[in-house]
């Protein structure tokens, strides 16, 4: 979820469901770094979102620690990062949203369809927490929200909402407009090409992550899936026919390698593990110094929630005295 404010502002918030991967610095990391440079960029840790399926707290701490510390040793550090429980404006107008909102929108929602409607063991949260999402992008006050598709129905319903809470209860809302983003590389899962590599299968064989040793590489992408071709032909791109093949050649090329000269599935292997553990190393190295000195990394988040208090605070007391509190 990444949102603009007048081009200058900008919001992405990453739930921390598992380790962050090769796929998230690619995809996303890397694109967030670039926009720091012409834009008010606030970067969240989603750790609210988290809640809504069963979790061990002792691992979300882990897991927001860890992500805390990456999104700085990838470069992230012209930005206002936080974490999302910190700053509790977000769960608070996610109630006031709540009022608005419908169970006839809310049953709509394709995560609740998908995974809980009709479970009994259900959290109340993943019916709900599409409006917690709806606060997260309407407390920065955003006038354009780039989203991938997968995301599309959560920003239409965050869309509906300010405009109907503006309608019923007077102007407090910016309704932002969508957008498509510049696509980041998409990097699919090495174990299995025709799935995205995501976080939530961040300690499957086909998942590199961010901070995986240079031999745990070289492992994965050994046993990548490729296929049968030998032939002059084997090492084209092809996302249809040869998905494994084509999802190395992406991570070697956004990796700063180059295809030209490699004839086997064994050189293009060799190519690929080089790249990655070159494009892995300075984070790695960054993450270990910060990792070092933790009380530097929670001053940084303090920071950023402090600032995150300051803007979202008068948005939320406009919500507040609209509808009547």
């Amino acid at each position: 979820m990444t949102t603009h404010h007048q081009t200058t502002r900008r919001l992405s918030l990453l739930k921390p469901t598992g380790r962050l991967t090769l796929g998230n610095l690619l995809g996303a990391l890397r694109p967030m770094a670039a926009a720091q440079h012409d834009a008010d960029c606030f970067y969240g840790i989603a750790d609210l979102h988290a809640l809504t399926v069963t979790h061990s707290p002792g691992r979300l701490r882990e897991l927001v620690r860890e992500q805390a510390t990456l999104l700085l040793a990838v470069g992230l550090d012209s930005s206002t990062l936080f974490v999302q429980s910190r700053v509790p404006a977000h769960s608070e107008l996610g109630y006031l949203l709540e009022c608005v909102a419908t169970t006839g929108e809310l049953n709509r929602m394709i995560q609740f369809k998908e995974k809980g409607r009709g479970v009994d063991g259900t959290r109340v949260s993943l019916y709900t927490y599409p409006a917690l999402m709806a606060a997260d992008i309407l407390l920065y006050r955003p006038t354009q929200v780039p989203v991938g598709d997968d995301q599309r129905q959560h920003v239409e319903l965050t869309r509906d909402l300010a405009i109907r809470f503006n309608n019923t209860y007077g102007q407090v809302f910016t309704v932002p407009e969508i957008t498509t983003p510049p696509t980041g590389a998409r990097v699919m899962d090495l174990a299995d090409p025709t799935s995205k590599m995501g976080k939530t299968g961040s300690d499957g064989a086909g998942v590199i992550g961010l901070l995986d040793p240079p031999d745990v590489v070289r492992r994965k992408v050994g046993r990548a899936v490729t296929d049968s071709d030998t032939g002059p032909s084997a090492l084209t791109a092809d996302r249809h026919t040869k998905p494994g093949v084509t999802n190395l050649l992406d991570i070697l090329v956004a990796c700063g390698g180059s295809p030209d000269g490699l004839t086997t599935y064994g050189a293009l292997k060799k190519a690929v593990t080089d790249a990655v553990v070159a494009e892995l190393e300075p984070i790695q190295k960054r993450y270990a110094d910060l990792a070092a000195d933790p009380a530097a990394v929670t001053e940084v988040y303090a920071a950023g929630a402090a600032r995150c208090r300051e803007v979202t605070g008068p948005v939320l007391a406009a919500a507040q005295a609209a509808v009547g509190l």
